[in-house]
């Protein structure tokens, strides 16, 4: 039984990879029809929210803790508003495979604000695996673009580690929330708080039907679905066999960006591609290895 739960629990994250996957690619679609990324950033949020509190809503889930509802409005505003934001215009600026690599600079900031707030040891052994992760990101930026190849400049750069950054707060911050209340329920307070946020610096305009879609596809597969879908493979596997599997996501975006819009990395840029990789499997690997007290809740995006 327990083998045949981790087989079901690997196909839900596999699942959950492809849809976060296409993120990047659907969000250039909505771009292209003249949506800001802000309002992509909008509308992906704000129906999110509304599919998580339609789901709390008819599966009873426990209301949120009183104590826990100012945290859930902090990952809002970062982990939602910002971290949509900046991802969105980092492929704005230099393409889906670059954002969704500088994306996955998330495990530092993860290793950094551990250390800094909460206290985990960032000795040899939990840095080193770090290393690649950082070496990848150093490739990616020094790597030219040219022609039609996905590219580089200051503003993708610092909208990607930007992103990455938000990205870890589903750890730094996600955790005590997660472990005490109804994913639904925090999803829906973060989502929510997190379209409210970005209202202010959003232009609201007409959109066309293929707009609308993706928008749509946005908001129901690639938020709604793939957070249902790592919940239900969380629930069957070691965290650090959750975070080995859902490291496919980088590699999705990279083929779906050279599939849908043509974009290829540059052999520099493909080589830091891999070493990031590399590295965020390395640290699941080490995850699975470490006590119990040693092991990270795995961000979600």
């Amino acid at each position: 039984m327990r083998v045949r739960a981790e087989i079901v629990g690997r196909w839900f994250m596999v699942l959950a990879a492809l849809q976060w996957g296409l993120i990047g690619v659907v969000g250039r679609v909505a771009m292209a029809e003249s949506i800001a990324p802000s309002a992509v950033a909008f509308w992906r949020a704000a129906l999110g929210a509304l599919w998580f509190g339609l789901h709390a809503w008819l599966s009873q889930a426990a209301p949120l803790r009183p104590e826990d509802r100012w945290r859930a409005m902090s990952l809002g505003v970062g982990g939602v508003a910002l971290m949509y934001l900046a991802y969105l215009n980092s492929v704005q600026e230099g393409g889906v495979a670059i954002a969704s690599i500088l994306l996955y600079s998330a495990p530092l900031w993860v290793a950094v604000g551990g250390w800094l707030g909460w206290g985990e040891p960032l000795g040899f052994g939990a840095a080193l695996p770090l290393a690649p992760t950082l070496l990848g990101v150093v490739l990616v930026a020094m790597a030219p673009g040219v022609g039609g190849v996905s590219h580089l400049n200051g503003r993708a750069l610092g909208w990607g580690l930007l992103s990455g950054l938000t990205y870890a707060l589903y750890y730094l911050m996600g955790r005590p929330l997660f472990a005490r209340n109804a994913p639904s329920r925090v999803l829906a307070w973060a989502l929510a708080v997190g379209a409210v946020a970005l209202v202010p610096f959003t232009t609201f305009g007409a959109v066309s039907v293929r707009g609308g879609a993706a928008l749509v596809f946005l908001s129901v597969f690639c938020t709604f679905g793939a957070y249902l879908s790592y919940a239900h493979g969380l629930q069957r596997l070691h965290p650090a066999q959750a975070a080995t599997t859902a490291a496919l996501e980088p590699v999705v975006a990279l083929l779906s960006a050279y599939a849908f819009w043509g974009e290829v990395l540059t052999p520099w840029a493909l080589l830091g591609a891999l070493t990031v990789v590399v590295g965020v499997l390395w640290s699941a690997r080490r995850a699975a290895t470490s006590g119990p007290g040693m092991e990270p809740a795995t961000p979600v995006v």
